[in-house]
């Protein structure tokens, strides 16, 4: 039987980082404030989400794909939050 080809200590790896962003995207949708929110750093994430997708894609592509691509959606989802409550105080 052939099974899809996994990094599992990636998987794991990305999987820790990705675990806290749903916790900070229902805050934020919730409170409406971006309070704390560094959108350099989202674009530090985001950029580096970017730079695993394209390795997959280039060199070892494999189903680690799919958790960068949902980490990559939630960081930027953040990062859109942060434009629409940037100016509520």
């Amino acid at each position: 039987m052939n099974l899809p080809s996994l990094s599992l200590f990636e998987a794991g790896m990305i999987c820790c980082f990705a675990a806290s962003w749903p916790f900070a995207l229902y805050k934020t949708y919730k409170s409406k404030k971006v309070e704390g929110v560094s959108i350099r750093f989202l674009g530090l994430v985001i950029l580096g989400y970017l730079f695993g997708i394209i390795h997959k894609i280039l060199y070892s592509f494999d189903l680690v794909i799919i958790l960068y691509i949902i980490s990559i959606t939630m960081v930027s989802t953040q990062a859109v939050f942060y434009f629409m409550y940037k100016d509520n105080k």
